[in-house]
């Protein structure tokens, strides 16, 4: 056997045009699968991928004459030129229902260069071409269905690209071969000039330049040799090394057709497919997704997993294979099954690859982006259950289980797991391993999920803490434009639903004094910054509550609010939080901190404090010995990557001033919020991602923050009992009023009485314990209150009066007040 040095391998890299070449002599193919692997784990972990499908063939006709296809035919063979639209829509409807969320539109190459009845189909339709009608049939499946089409479409223009980009989420054109001579006399291609390789990869480089998220691949096994593969591979990664959209190359084994020109001519044995499979992963390296059609190699699934690919392509539930009738789709159970057996999970993906929904607005036409932002989570694969933050829904199965799943030997990364045993030991994750947390999937989040709890149970015990607490909301009124609040009322958000108000300090006062009285502990204020509202308003609430409430513990104003108040009174922000401090503030909120990362930050609130402004207060506050808690507001526009960049700066703060209380992973509810409803957000994050922010926190800050709230309107009780499974320790305040979560859809109640909390801390097999907002202890005299509370009496919220804006002294800007 031929054994050839591989020196890219040791080095990480590509390999040069020379040394790809040289893999043609190299026939140890158990050799090059085990390198294969190794690269392709790199580049996509424990996943591989597929993607639920309908195949919608809209014509048949075709101009070329492939020698070894059957899905191409005569007028007379194929009866109907086109699919009607209708006949369509139902086929895709129907598919939908069963979960498809990609269109397969598979099509003859320009059918109407060459036949009449292609013509007068499309002129009785009213299109000029195959082109146009398929972007009227696609745009429809798009708008009406909500399932993506992905054209294969034969050959384009740049005029064809620029008819179809804005009702596809991506296109598609096998290259095949770039050997020309396939298409001599006697070869597959003649008598095909479509075939021909130079307009194949013109049409490719074209949706380069379209910026089209593009599949292509090579189709082994007619007649070319295996240096002509090669060749075919290198020219495919220049196109991306240029434009970088290429998101699949397909690995596609030649399979001989009854009735076919080739119907005798010889397939393709697997080991010359595991053998180009594992080339084609050693040329085109860890990050680009290989991809073998799983019905033309039945029984073989696991081998096809060993010899490199992560992607197993579109699987279709409701329509058969056309192309290849004879080969039906496996079984999805059989599908999943099969890649257990090969040590990888099965995920689901959209036709557009995760890493183009990203950055969608790159890649996506803004009429495709909306849709796609709204089927997806944070790493770009589609949401596979109901479930919603704020609104409850079904939990999905797995994730739910993953807490107490169990876990094989060989189901997790050594990666993953030296990752969680050093955070577990106290050991500083730095983000990029962070990020790999984030990224657990299948197994490896049950992992992490159990990691986690065990830590909590290290740390913190079998208690579940509480307190009694009541949310004073003071004004909606708010002249700030966050892009994710559903609450604040202002020249740009006026419509959505709610009155504005301003409460009197009456009402402040009543609401406080019955908190009291129903055995509260803490008064948690917060409100929009109400243009007219100086730092003087903020401190005469602290004399409002002082006077009625002398011994409740007033967790109140965000950082925002901090900074906002020190502006209007021209004082730098540390002075200010002394005045508050000393006018009966005991800890401040760690809210409107959303994201702390200003790329974020500049789409959701871009007027609101930079992230190290926030850090500044949130500092400034220790400092004065005023603790705060820690949030995460995630699952909009944020990617995973900036849920580590986070963390990581949650974690250092708390390493410099060791203020902070608790850590409170907050998912965004999505449905009323301003930037949802204009298509520009996520829907909120999935509950898989909702859990795992719990996890990976108490992995991150082992040590530094010690208790991890979950939320339970977020969460819902049901949730709620999942995220105490995987690390969380505290469920929050019983509230007796909410209102930001609700005012954005949430569902769940706005009081959660402390007999119910108890009750749901109980039916997890853990011990309720009534705290104070510091984590301590609580008098035997507030708690027997607190279950003996009254029912809460209704609210006023004042209309707001004439609203005239303070004018802030020279220089009261940001400079000036010391952020």
């Amino acid at each position: 056997m031929s054994r050839i040095e591989m020196p890219f391998l040791a080095q990480r890299r590509l390999p040069t045009r020379a040394e790809a070449l040289a893999l043609a002599t190299q026939t140890d193919t158990a050799r090059l699968m085990a390198e294969a692997r190794q690269v392709r784990d790199r580049g996509f972990r424990n996943l591989v991928t597929w993607s639920r499908k309908v195949f919608i063939p809209l014509t048949q006709l075709c101009r070329d004459v492939c020698h070894y296809c059957a899905f191409a035919g005569t007028p007379k063979s194929v009866g109907r030129a086109y699919l009607p639209v209708e006949s369509v829509l139902a086929t895709v409807r129907e598919a939908a229902a069963l979960g498809c969320k990609e269109a397969l539109f598979t099509l003859g190459e320009k059918p109407e260069q060459r036949w009449q009845e292609a013509r007068d189909a499309l002129a009785w339709l009213g299109f000029g071409s195959t082109i146009d009608y398929l972007a009227h049939v696609a745009g429809r499946v798009l708008e009406e269905t909500g399932v993506l089409p992905h054209i294969n479409a034969g050959n384009l223009t740049q005029a064809d690209i620029e008819v179809l980009r804005p009702v596809s989420a991506s296109m598609g054109l096998m290259l095949e071969s770039s050997a020309g001579a396939l298409g001599e006399r006697g070869k597959p291609h003649f008598g095909s000039p479509d075939k021909a390789p130079e307009r194949r990869l013109e049409t490719i480089r074209l949706a380069g330049e379209a910026r089209v998220p593009f599949t292509s691949g090579i189709l082994i096994g007619i007649g070319e040799s295996r240096t002509e593969r090669i060749e075919s591979l290198l020219a495919l990664r220049d196109l991306h090394a240029q434009y970088g959209h290429l998101q699949e190359i397909i690995i596609q084994n030649f399979r001989a057709k009854p009735g076919t020109k080739m119907a005798d001519a010889p397939e393709p044995d697997l080991d010359d497919m595991l053998w180009t499979i594992a080339v084609a992963r050693l040329v085109l390296g860890p990050d680009m997704s290989i991809q073998a059609p799983p019905n033309l190699s039945p029984g073989e699934l696991p081998h096809l997993v060993a010899a490199g690919i992560n992607d197993w392509g579109g699987v279709s539930p409701l329509t058969p294979d056309f192309v290849n009738p004879e080969a039906p789709w496996p079984h999805v159970e059989q599908l999943r099954s099969q890649t257990a057996a090969a040590g990888k999970y099965l995920h689901e993906r959209l036709t557009v690859y995760p890493s183009y929904v990203v950055d969608g607005a790159t890649w996506l036409a803004p009429t495709v982006h909306k849709v796609v932002l709204r089927m997806v989570d944070a790493e770009g694969y589609p949401r596979l259950d109901d479930w919603l933050p704020g609104k409850g829904g079904a939990l999905p199965a797995e994730a739910a289980a993953a807490p107490q799943a169990p876990i094989a030997d060989g189901d997790v990364a050594p990666e993953v797991m030296d990752i969680v045993a050093r955070a577990s030991a106290g050991a500083a994750l730095d983000e990029a391993e962070i990020v790999r947390l984030f990224q657990a999937r299948g197994p490896e989040f049950a992992y992490v999920c159990q990691a986690a709890d065990q830590l909590r149970r290290h740390r913190c015990g079998e208690a579940v803490s509480y307190v009694v607490n009541r949310n004073i909301s003071y004004t909606n009124i708010c002249y700030f434009n966050c892009q994710f609040c559903a609450f604040s009322k202002g020249k740009h958000n006026e419509k959505l639903a709610g009155a504005p108000y301003d409460l009197e300090h009456d009402e402040v006062a009543r609401r406080v004094r019955e908190a009291w009285e129903r055995g509260g502990t803490e008064v948690c204020l917060q409100g929009g910054i109400h243009p007219a509202y100086t730092g003087q308003k903020y401190l005469d609430l602290l004399a409002t509550i002082r006077a009625v409430a002398p011994n409740i513990h007033v967790h109140a104003f965000s950082p925002l609010e901090v900074a906002q108040g020190a502006r209007t009174l021209d004082m730098p922000v540390e002075t200010f939080l002394r005045r508050l401090r000393d006018a009966g503030l005991n800890t401040l909120p760690g809210t409107a901190a959303e994201m702390l990362d200003d790329e974020v930050r500049a789409v959701i609130c871009p007027d609101k404090l930079r992230t190290d402004e926030w850090l500044e207060v949130v500092g400034s506050a220790h400092r004065v010995g005023l603790r705060t808690t820690s949030t995460i507001m995630f699952g909009h526009v944020d990617r995973i990557v900036h849920w580590a960049r986070h963390l990581v700066r949650l974690r250092e703060l708390q390493r410099q001033t060791g203020g902070f209380t608790e850590f409170v992973p907050l998912p965004f509810v999505g449905e009323q919020a301003p930037m949802y409803l204009k298509g520009r957000a996520r829907k909120g994050p999935t509950f898989r991602e909702a859990v795992l922010m719990h996890s990976v926190a108490r992995l991150v800050l082992n040590g530094l923050i010690d208790n991890i709230q979950t939320s339970w309107v977020k969460m819902g009780d049901a949730g709620a009992l999942v995220a105490l499974a995987a690390g969380a320790n505290d469920l929050g305040g019983t509230l007796m009023n909410e209102m930001i979560t609700r005012a954005a859809g949430a569902q769940h109640g706005q009081e959660k009485p402390p007999a119910e909390m108890e009750r749901l801390i109980r039916s997890a097999g853990r011990e309720p314990r009534q705290r104070s907002t510091a984590y301590g202890a609580v008098a035997e005299e507030r708690r027997a209150a607190s279950f003996a509370a009254a029912p809460l009496a209704q609210i006023v919220n004042t209309p707001p009066r004439k609203v005239v804006r303070p004018v802030l002294a020279q220089g009261a800007e940001r400079a000036a007040a010391g952020v």
